[in-house]
């Protein structure tokens, strides 16, 4: 068992931009690069290994053959709970709604989409929409899709480099142009489109809009808390270490590697490590010549029960566990 290195999957959605690849050293053949799956086992887009004795492999695969990889907490039946993505967002995405796991396992056999934003960097003016700004019915959303008029109806918040956000499924969103975005989600590619701009794709055809399903799933209710609560850093040797999100899903921290730190990847569940800044190694304490370096834009797949590890060098990681 040893940490594991992965290659993501590439997603050219047309309001991708270049930022994953000139500033995230994402050298993929597909343009615009919107999205990378970095650590997924989803058939719509899995990581591939590619360090040690499973490179090569797929994420979705090695889990078939080692599902205790994924840990006691997790139900091997359900699959791989999570998906952990880079979004660069050069223009505006649709307006949409995730269904929760009742809804969408009835409806699209998969799970629902509960998620959070961790926002990398954000260029001056860059918003988001999170809910609806008052009220509202389907009579009133339907006549302003109709209408084109939705925007006055939606909540907008301005974004800053470290906003944290947290988007429980059923409710309205989408990031604006101009934010770079860590997502950590449920395993789902479920997505209703509400409104979209009017774009066509590149073969000039509109995309699909899912208008009815999202009025099943949506909270239209006014979506006061937006913003995390301020959170608490923990300050250590050689690291500090803050929670940014925990909900039923999944648990994600920042930490802030100044020189390093040591922690155990327990039997109960999986660790997932994105490097946003910087770089450094990664290897167990008790088979020091398995040594993983990494740096910006890297993920990185920690087995459940790994044991202890050690990190060094200078970085800031998102680290995420069921």
């Amino acid at each position: 068992m040893e940490p594991m290195l992965l290659k993501p999957a590439g997603k050219d959605y047309l309001w991708g931009g270049t930022r994953l690849k000139t500033e995230y050293d994402k050298q993929m053949d597909i343009e615009p690069l919107a999205e990378t799956w970095e650590c997924s086992a989803h058939p719509d887009g899995p990581s591939m290994i590619v360090t040690g004795q499973y490179a090569g492999m797929t994420l979705d695969k090695l889990l078939e053959v080692h599902p205790e990889y994924m840990g006691t907490k997790v139900d091997p039946e359900k699959g791989f709970p999570i998906l952990v993505k880079f979004i660069d967002a050069d223009k505006d995405l649709s307006v949409q709604v995730h269904p929760d796991d009742a809804y969408a396992l009835a409806h699209e056999h998969q799970n629902g989409k509960t998620e959070m934003w961790y926002v990398m960097d954000a260029k001056p003016g860059a918003r988001l929409v999170y809910g609806f700004a008052h009220k509202v019915t389907p009579a009133i959303l339907r006549k302003a899709v109709a209408e084109g008029t939705l925007s006055k109806h939606l909540q907008k918040v301005d974004v800053h480099k470290g906003d944290v956000f947290f988007m429980p499924a059923g409710t309205v969103h989408a990031i604006g142009a101009g934010a770079l975005i860590a997502e950590i989600q449920e395993n789902s590619n479920v997505t209703y489109r509400v409104y979209d701009y009017e774009r066509v794709d590149k073969h000039g055809n509109k995309r699909e809009l899912h208008f009815d399903k999202a009025l099943e799933v949506m909270s239209m209710d006014v979506q006061s808390s937006v913003r995390q609560m301020p959170r608490m850093v923990h300050y250590y040797p050689g690291c500090s270490r803050e929670l940014l999100c925990r909900c039923q899903y999944f648990e994600t921290e920042r930490i802030q590697v100044t020189e390093g730190f040591s922690f155990s990847v327990l039997e109960t569940s999986f660790q997932v490590l994105l490097c946003l800044e910087g770089s450094g190694e990664l290897q167990l304490e008790e088979e020091a010549q398995q040594v993983v370096r990494f740096s910006k834009g890297d993920c990185i797949f920690l087995p459940a029960d790994l044991g202890r590890c050690h990190m060094s060098g200078k970085a800031t990681l998102l680290k995420v566990r069921c």
